[in-house]
């Protein structure tokens, strides 16, 4: 049984490590903006390494191994990238510029993979009508693109997170 529980906890180690490598060599937009067919994808990759993770064995114990080897791993991840900034922005990278002073940075969008209506639409959401009146774009390290206008003092904030901090207060009453 101990060694069970030993092959289940490598074999998990090295499929996050892995799928965590995968992430940082195909890109970041895939993290904020999940379309139909990333979805898909995430489900489908799940799926296809659960096998690996645990191989046979499909008891409470070597689901409960698995779990807790990526939750312990996930926190030790956590902590060390807390604590060591070159292994943050390795893992992590750094935000990207895509816009600056209303110029597209084309060398920068082809790099992230991300297309001039992709770029276009991010800036629609943040109710700015064109490129010409956007300061700053960036996309950050969560994969959302954020923008700021009107010389440096406007943050806009995309009508999607608007949204949501509108329902947060509606469902607490306006209380704040």
């Amino acid at each position: 049984m101990i060694e069970s529980i030993l092959k289940i906890i490598a074999s998990t180690s090295i499929i996050y490590i892995f799928i965590l490598v995968a992430l940082k060599f195909f890109g970041r937009k895939e993290l904020a903006q999940l379309s139909t067919i990333d979805l898909v994808f995430i489900l489908l990759l799940s799926n296809s390494v659960q096998n690996a993770m645990v191989g046979t064995n499909s008891t409470v114990y070597g689901g409960i191994t698995a779990a807790t080897t990526l939750f312990v791993i996930n926190f030790i991840l956590k902590k060390v990238t807390f604590k060591n900034k070159k292994i943050n922005e390795f893992i992590q990278g750094n935000p990207i510029l895509l816009i600056y002073k209303g110029n597209v940075q084309d060398k920068n969008l082809n790099k992230c993979g991300i297309s001039i209506g992709e770029l276009k639409e991010a800036v629609r959401e943040h109710g700015v009508d064109s490129f010409l009146d956007v300061d700053l774009a960036m996309l950050e390290i969560d994969g959302n693109i954020s923008i700021l206008s009107r010389n440096f003092h406007r943050k806009t904030i995309s009508r999607k997170k608007i949204k949501r901090i509108v329902n947060k207060k509606w469902k607490r009453g306006f209380n704040e």
